[in-house]
């Protein structure tokens, strides 16, 4: 019997993108795939390798204006078998990038690839025996441009901020109340006044706290074997000194109210704790923050934007997105 001219042994495939051109002639910054779903390794510094799923981003440019499209399925392939067969490192991305430039040789000179998840973090509680798990977005962006390699690590940590006026506001209502309580040139029993400073009638206001969030993009050197991701987020929430907890006994929420007691911050107040703490780590070159207080006050949201400033490095927007 003859062979089907449907067997795909016995067929050659049309390929358009190849052999049309394109009906308008220009070059493209960048073409590929967007939100692709894979899972993604990390080593972590006790040695344990933990694995999420993440959207992958990859892009090549088309610099060449009479080819009507790059290869698509070669990305994908690429993607899947450098996050399938080892842990995501520098080094990793780099050689990623380096495949899809040798696929797409005659058609490209720069790619991108970005991966976006949700690594999850054992922490201790503040005050009892116990833990509990945490999730911190994180992003990681490779560029390849002209042979020159640029990595990106982004994080959000969530904290909580009290407001230093709404504090201030609180204590004066406080001693409004203490001297209406306790009248003028009276002998202050100090078991009264003790008593009194436990009951809502003494602690008459409060100032209002929210969960916050800190956004950091950093522009990573060579030398890193691994992606800093909890030493980073470790940094900030020393920084930032009250970050949100998981298992919470009664004895975690009071230490966590001491700890808010004893850090009101303005959002500036937090842009600069995260500015300081990252401006002392030689490793990295570059870096963008943001610190977003979700008010519970009013229905917005009190932002401060700083960056360390380098020349050509990142610039902070009005809208507060990062650029460079």
């Amino acid at each position: 019997m003859a062979p089907s001219n449907l067997d795909n042994t016995a067929r050659v495939l049309p390929d358009v993108a190849k052999e049309a051109q394109p009906a308008h002639a220009g070059v493209l910054d960048w073409v590929g795939m967007g939100e692709i779903e894979m899972p993604v390794s990390l080593a972590g510094d006790d040695g344990r390798t933990s694995t999420a799923g993440a959207r992958v981003n990859a892009f090549v440019n088309l610099k060449r204006p009479d080819v009507r499209g790059i290869h698509m399925s070669r990305l994908y392939l690429h993607v899947d078998k450098a996050l399938s067969n080892e842990p995501a490192t520098p080094g990793a991305v780099r050689r990623l990038l380096k495949d899809f430039l040798e696929s797409h040789a005659d058609l490209s000179d720069r790619a991108m690839v970005s991966l976006r998840f949700e690594h999850l973090v054992r922490r201790p509680a503040l005050a009892s025996d116990n833990s509990g798990w945490k999730t911190y977005p994180v992003s990681i962006t490779g560029v390849m441009d002209r042979g020159q390699f640029a990595l990106e690590l982004g994080l959000t940590v969530a904290y909580s901020s009290t407001c230093p006026c709404s504090a201030a506001l609180a204590r004066q209502l406080i001693q409004e109340q203490f001297a209406n309580d306790f009248a003028e040139g009276g002998t202050l029993d100090r078991e009264a006044v003790l008593a009194w400073l436990g009951t809502e009638q003494g602690i008459r206001a409060t100032p209002h706290s929210q969960r916050s969030y800190a956004e950091v993009k950093l522009r990573l050197v060579p030398s890193f074997q691994n992606f800093p991701i909890v030493e980073i987020i470790d940094r900030i929430e020393q920084a930032l000194k009250t970050p949100v907890q998981t298992a919470v006994k009664r004895v975690d929420e009071q230490a966590f109210a001491l700890l808010n007691g004893q850090n009101l911050m303005f959002c500036e107040d937090a842009a600069r704790r995260m500015q300081a703490a990252l401006e002392r780590d030689e490793r990295i070159s570059d870096f963008w923050l943001r610190a977003s207080h979700h008010e519970s006050l009013h229905p917005h949201d009190a932002v401060a934007v700083a960056t360390k400033g380098v020349p050509g490095g990142y610039t902070a927007l009005p809208d507060g997105l990062a650029s460079r």
